[in-house]
């Protein structure tokens, strides 16, 4: 059967989801291997020589960063040695987890959807959240001075249908504005612009502003914008998901102690990262130079860091509100989502850390 042009459309979008926390490095497909050393002596775990990890080099993903620099994970994978894959885009860590060259990775909530439906529900699940917030509204503070000043000017997002693309769309719609989602014209002009071409655009006066995740937002800051809008403060509680855990539904399933052991490490760093924040800032810091030869320097890790929270929780509910805004944009048919989580592996460590076990929104398997 033909497909129809809103089928199409439908397709176009998905294959073109972009993908969250791309700042803080480059675009390019290729992943950086790198492995650690087992524990001498210590037990495999499920009897794997390794675990393959990926995650991207950025702040959002900071579980990640500071579980590696910290040890964390091969500490709780002892004689299984824990391989580490840094990727710059979400297309190519789903690539790499659809072929096996990654078992369980750090990604955003567009990716973990657009991987999922692709697959027809059959190639991933979130096994648990990582990071809330860290997205913002920078403008040029000349240009404009309150909220109603948006209207008219030069946006940027970082692509069609990512998460902060159509976080800003919403806003948008709330505002009474009237833009065309694919085309980015109307009341306001939605520039899609890669992050990490974002602040030369803004420097050279090609864009008014950017809604934008860290460190790009710190960034502009950095260059004389204003944070307009965190965010955060639209949603309950001001949490929200920007990064979840990722794991290969064969791998879940064959191997589900060693998940449980890459999520026990990730409970116990993001209980390091509360318990020490100017550490876990450094730690994870120092692991973006090792990860991408450049750390941040201060005036843009110190507030991306900030606005930054990591959590166990994978904030469902918050998941289904953002398929649900690019639904309401035109950017997405109304997509089934049932079985894109499977939280009892996390639910199981949470358990056993005396911590609060946390929900699936009703979107576990069945």
């Amino acid at each position: 059967m033909p497909a129809t042009p809103a089928l199409r459309r439908t397709l176009a979008v998905l294959a073109a989801l972009p993908l969250l926390a791309l700042a803080a490095c480059g675009y390019g497909s290729q992943a950086k291997e790198n492995t650690e050393q087992a524990i001498a002596g210590a037990p495999k775990v499920d009897g794997l020589d390794s675990v393959k990890i990926g995650y991207f080099g950025n702040l959002t993903h900071a579980t990640a960063l500071v579980g590696r620099h910290e040890g964390l994970f091969q500490k709780e994978l002892g004689g299984t040695t824990a391989k580490y894959s840094t990727f710059n885009a979400g297309p190519s860590e789903i690539e790499a987890l659809n072929s096996g060259s990654v078992d369980i990775g750090w990604i955003g909530p567009s990716p973990a959807i657009n991987g999922y439906l692709k697959s027809g529900g059959k190639n991933l699940r979130i096994v648990s959240g990582s990071a809330s917030g860290g997205v913002k509204l920078v403008v040029n503070p000349e240009k404009i001075k309150s909220l109603k000043d948006v209207k008219g000017k030069k946006i940027a997002t970082p692509q069609l249908g990512n998460t902060q693309d159509v976080a800003f769309l919403n806003w948008i719609a709330e505002q009474g504005w009237k833009v065309d989602a694919e085309s980015g014209q109307g009341d306001v002009s939605v520039v899609r612009s890669d992050n990490k071409i974002t602040p030369d655009a803004y420097k050279s006066d090609s864009i008014d502003g950017a809604w934008v995740p860290e460190p790009t937002a710190s960034k502009l800051v950095a260059e004389g914008g204003k944070v307009l809008l965190d965010e955060a403060d639209l949603w309950p509680d001001k949490k929200f998901v920007i990064t979840n855990v990722i794991v290969s539904q064969s791998f879940l399933k064959e191997h589900p102690k060693a998940v449980e052991a890459v999520l026990r490490a990730s409970v116990k760093t993001n209980e390091w990262i509360g318990a020490n924040p100017d550490k876990a800032k450094a730690a994870a810091n120092a692991q973006l130079k090792a990860d991408t030869g450049k750390p941040l320097p201060a005036d843009v890790l110190d507030p991306a860091w900030q606005s930054i929270q990591v959590t166990d929780d994978p904030l469902a509910t918050t998941l289904t509100t953002e398929a649900g805004h690019a639904v309401e944009a035109g950017l997405l048919q109304k997509p089934d989502l049932t079985g894109i989580y499977d939280l009892a592996p996390l639910n199981k460590v949470l358990k056993a850390e005396g911590e609060r076990e946390v929900d699936d929104a009703g979107l576990g398997v069945q």
